[in-house]
């Protein structure tokens, strides 16, 4: 059959460095940090203090009282980024078929907060079973693209995928590839995260994981630095509407890139640890370049899941080694997170559009706290430290890598009908 083109028409994001699209690119033009002291929770007996939190965000601001209590946070944000994104596309909801529309979207833990609180409330008591009715509704990761799907009727395919932080890239795959197979014209897709609380960065914590770099927050995240430490938690939300290109073209939308292909690979390895070769991430950035028809040297920025941990970060360069060979050496790369931190399921939704907007710019954000070079990465490599750099960018990758060994890399380019 021949496969129909997928474009993507509208975005949204709530991010630790801006609250809309707008801001979020701004920030990620002029290299701005997005962490500092954590104050969702008192986390003075932590051993990280800090983290890339939603700044200025008040609920009440985009929910009425009553519809916001029954939201867990991770919701919050899926519905406000989800909403930016559809008026960014110009879509009206009484000139579509909402049976061929739907919800892809990708939460890597849920309602964290929401089960941690009732736990802990539980834990207070004398053993009777006082749960909150709205508990279970609040938690389940499914929970975002049902309320997204409800807020404009759309009735097309709806789930939620679970990858750890490859969880939103999967979302955006698969929203890609029911398109292309002419299963529905309209997906609203991307993903949300809302782990800065007493479990998550305890969680991540007893894992080592994290950053503790407490007397600099702003320039923790320092992605392929000799010093890097781990990563820096964060948080937010970031949405992306993909359309049938014809669809689109019918409708006068305006089309910022075009999604080309998609990979997905697992390391088989280990729970927490990348492949020490980088062998996942090599398989998913060969299966991506092939769904699109891409060799190495069509590729011309890659956006790496580059989350400042020590054996992370040298795994994804051994990988885009082997991917691309000579040709690695003309890519740019940089890591977002050294700005947003990791939004673990919400990362790939974020960093893919940083990767549409590098590629409708023609601009790439850098790699910030860039300070002292590590020997075990190439010199001859272009992580675009500390400072963007404008370059003509047909097309960008997008890796994420999640625990259990999930990988997933999506390539967008520019639209050319």
């Amino acid at each position: 059959m021949e496969l129909k083109r997928a474009v993507i028409t509208g975005m949204g994001a709530l991010t630790p460095i801006g609250n809309s699209l707008n801001e979020y690119w701004d920030a990620l033009r002029t290299g701005r940090s997005g962490a500092a002291p954590i104050t969702h929770f008192d986390a003075a007996k932590f051993k990280t203090r800090f983290a890339c939190e939603v700044k200025g965000f008040d609920p009440n601001d985009h929910f009425d009282r009553k519809e916001g209590r029954k939201l867990d946070p991770f919701a919050q944000y899926a519905l406000v980024a989800a909403t930016e994104a559809w008026i960014h596309s110009g879509l009206k909801e009484d000139a579509i078929d909402h049976d061929r529309a739907g919800v892809i979207w990708g939460s890597g833990i849920g309602g964290l907060k929401t089960f941690y609180d009732e736990c802990a409330e539980f834990a207070k008591g004398d053993g009777t079973p006082r749960f909150n009715p709205f508990f279970i509704p609040k938690m389940i990761a499914d929970i975002a693209s049902g309320h997204i799907s409800m807020k404009w009727n759309l009735r097309g395919p709806n789930f939620t995928t679970v990858s750890a932080c490859a969880s939103s890239t999967n979302a955006l795959i698969d929203a890609f590839n029911y398109i292309r197979l002419g299963k529905a014209d309209i997906f609203v897709t991307g993903g949300s995260e809302a782990a800065v609380n007493e479990a998550g960065v305890g969680g991540f914590n007893a894992m080592k994981a994290l950053s503790e770099r407490n007397d600099s927050p702003e320039t923790a995240s320092r992605p392929f630095d000799l010093d890097r430490d781990g990563f820096v938690l964060g948080e937010g939300a970031g949405c992306l509407i993909v359309e049938e290109m014809e669809h689109a073209l019918r409708r006068g939308a305006t089309i910022y890139a075009e999604i080309v292909g998609g990979g997905m690979s697992a390391d088989a390895h280990h729970i927490t640890a990348p492949h020490p070769e980088g062998l996942g991430a090599t398989n998913v950035m060969r299966s991506a370049l092939a769904d699109a028809g891409l060799t190495p040297a069509g590729i011309d920025y890659i956006n790496v899941h580059g989350t400042s941990t020590p054996l992370g970060d040298i795994a994804e360069s051994k990988a885009i080694l082997s991917v691309f060979g000579e040709s690695a050496y003309r890519l740019n790369i940089s890591s977002t997170k050294s700005m947003t931190g990791h939004l673990l399921g919400a990362a790939g939704a974020i960093e893919a559009i940083a990767s549409v907007l590098a590629v409708y710019h023609d601009t790439v954000p850098p790699t910030i706290n860039h300070f002292t070079d590590d020997p075990q990465f190439d010199p001859r490599l272009n992580f675009t430290f500390n400072t963007a750099q404008k370059r003509t960018v047909n097309a960008a990758l997008s890796n994420t890598f999640g625990f259990g060994g999930h990988n997933a890399s999506v390539i967008v380019r520019k639209f050319k009908v």
